[in-house]
């Protein structure tokens, strides 16, 4: 595995991980839970070959970035925000188009309605949003307390999480034998698994996408774009339809045989829904 996050910087006395690829338009991509940005490996091509330069980055608390000793750090998506507005400051970026997936789709709509002169475009993948999070699985697995899953034997909590991740995708064997244990890795072990409850499902809370759920119409002004996996089992396909009501002119594309994780499932037609509707932005 090559991450794709090869540079350290200091946002708000915070360690985190980022890469640059690339020249020409600013894009910023934006992972989610329980993921890095390796799950962008498949789509970054595309977008360099297309003429953008791509900036990512792994979440405070997620993938190479630093996990926190203390639980009062907030790797919350409402903390995660200063986080995406010091990395634009130290990449020099007045403004960037912003492709978001899961709740990194849930940072990107808070951004977008605070602060919209930063963006050139949103692109939301299988998102979270208004109160379409936690699942019923995970909320069910919340209630034995985040000290007691902490305390979960190795062994037994990476076991459920594959089964978990795996649940992610429909083509469940391209997973196994490409990006599974990455995932894992980064949620496993003594530092993953701690730092996957007090950093990552321990925020799990609605309440960050319905403060700005009444505000979704704002981005009116703002091409917006929303994909969605048909079969995703974790943001059911009834939230893009909602997203797309509440977002006037937004494009919406459903896409078949596909999974919450849509850039393991359909990578090739992620990256043409992707450089279509930035081409399609520079052309207007």
């Amino acid at each position: 595995m090559t991450p794709l996050v090869d540079s350290h910087v200091l946002i708000n006395n915070a360690r985190i991980a980022f890469g640059v690829h690339g020249e020409g338009e600013p894009v910023v991509l934006i992972h989610g839970t329980p993921s890095s940005s390796y799950i962008w490996r498949n789509n970054l091509p595309a977008l360099i070959e297309a003429g953008y330069r791509v900036h990512l980055y792994d979440l405070l608390g997620f993938g190479l970035s630093e996990r926190p000793w203390s639980g009062d750090v907030d790797t919350s998506v409402t903390g995660q925000v200063p986080i995406l507005e010091g990395l634009m400051g130290h990449w020099g970026l007045k403004d960037a188009h912003i492709i978001a997936h899961d709740i990194g789709g849930a940072i990107a709509q808070r951004y977008a309605v605070f602060s919209p002169e930063r963006l050139r475009s949103l692109t939301l993948i299988d998102v979270c949003s208004f109160d379409s999070w936690p699942s019923k699985r995970t909320h069910e697995q919340m209630q034995e307390g985040v000290e007691t899953l902490i305390a979960k034997p190795g062994v037994e909590h990476r076991q459920h999480f594959r089964e978990w991740l795996l649940s992610a995708v429909n083509d469940k064997q391209n997973l196994k034998e490409s990006a599974l244990e990455v995932y894992l890795s980064y949620i496993s072990g003594p530092i993953g698994q701690g730092s996957l409850f007090q950093h990552q499902i321990r925020h799990y809370d609605p309440k960050h996408t319905l403060e700005i759920s009444n505000r979704l119409n704002e981005l009116a002004a703002l091409p917006v774009q929303i994909i969605w996996g048909e079969d995703d089992a974790w943001q059911v396909v009834a939230w893009a339809q909602k997203l797309h009501d509440a977002i006037p002119n937004a494009k919406l594309h459903i896409l078949k045989d596909c999974g919450h994780f849509a850039m393991e499932d359909k990578p090739d037609e992620i990256g043409r829904h992707l450089v279509d509707f930035l081409a399609s932005q520079a052309a207007t």
